[in-house]
């Protein structure tokens, strides 16, 4: 059930109808209801029209226990967006925000109950679907990122990838041919391309049954091939690069994922390795791409107001 068809199964609570999130229509909104958006990460009204009906409907909103909202969705992703943009320490989030403990008791609850990925799932529907594309895709693209990793990631999580020479994670996703993020899965650095696909690609035949196709960079070869081929149906096809390549030269297919890893980059927290639990990580990847997907939402709906007829505009007569 989307939140927007859940509007009538309780009283609201709230002390302030401005917003329409959950929080304010159904919980017991505590946070700051006339915060001034000014930061870039915040959500425009443009986005938050397109991240509002994509929101994981509570627990208790659908009879399932647990308390009503305290704080406003909106608030808290704009709080979490700023840490994923900016890369500040979760105790640094800016005053006009909520308590910068409660804003991560959020970030943290979203994580272990997988609602980011929820979230994010949802507007890539919403993405592909704009772009006249079915929702669910039918190939795919791998590879990996490694970053270095700072003090406070733990020894246990980290290692020395020799290949780039970095101490610190590797990151391993999958995407689909526009670039949007199918899956990810972050390890510790020493861990081989081969070894991630064969723990990734399994996940990702689970949830999206009609992808038969992967493409994939050199580092992917040998017998990972003819398993995925018997084990999972998907056909894995190596991309390389030719000998007689001279400097940066675009590949066919692999410049789309490689493209989706340099839009991570943009969010400062993601250019180095600072969380202790590799899931924190993959939940930040999902909060960056989530916010370029609603952006790319709002732009597309604003083209289309823009590009629409005027609906007061009388037809011409014959």
């Amino acid at each position: 059930m989307i939140q927007s068809c859940a509007t009538a199964l309780a009283p609201s609570n709230s002390r302030v109808s401005s917003c329409d999130c959950v929080a304010h229509r159904f919980g017991n909104a505590a946070d700051r209801p006339n915060r001034v958006r000014r930061y870039p990460s915040d959500v425009t009204d443009a986005e938050w029209a397109a991240v509002r009906d994509a929101l994981p409907v509570p627990a208790w909103l659908e009879g399932r226990g647990g308390q009503p909202e305290g704080y406003c969705h909106r608030q808290m992703l704009d709080a979490v967006f700023y840490v994923t943009d900016n890369g500040v320490k979760w105790r640094s989030v800016p005053a006009d925000f909520p308590a910068w403990d409660r804003v991560y008791a959020f970030f943290r609850r979203w994580r272990k109950d997988g609602l980011v990925k929820e979230l994010h799932d949802r507007l890539r529907g919403q993405v592909r679907e704009a772009a006249g594309r079915d929702r669910e895709p039918t190939a795919a693209i791998i590879d990996s990122q490694s970053v270095k990793a700072a003090a406070s990631v733990p020894a246990s999580s980290r290692g020395y990838d020799g290949g780039k020479k970095i101490n610190g994670r590797r990151r391993h996703v999958n995407t689909d041919s526009l670039g949007l993020l199918l899956m990810v899965l972050v390890t510790a650095g020493n861990v081989t391309d081969r070894q991630a696909a064969g723990l990734l690609l399994p996940q990702l035949r689970a949830q999206f049954r009609k992808i038969t196709l992967i493409w994939a960079d050199s580092g992917y070869t040998g017998r990972l091939v003819t398993w995925a081929k018997e084990k999972l149906q998907l056909t894995l096809q190596i991309v390389k690069r030719s000998d007689d390549m001279t400097g940066f030269v675009v590949l066919p297919r692999r410049w789309v994922v490689e493209r989706s890893l340099g839009w991570l980059m943009r969010s400062r927290r993601l250019v180095h390795a600072y969380d202790t639990q590799p899931a924190s990580s993959e939940a930040f990847i999902y909060f960056s791409a989530s916010m370029l997907m609603a952006r790319r939402l709002a732009r597309t709906a604003t083209n289309r107001a823009v590009n629409s007829p005027r609906q007061d505009q009388t037809t011409p007569a014959a």
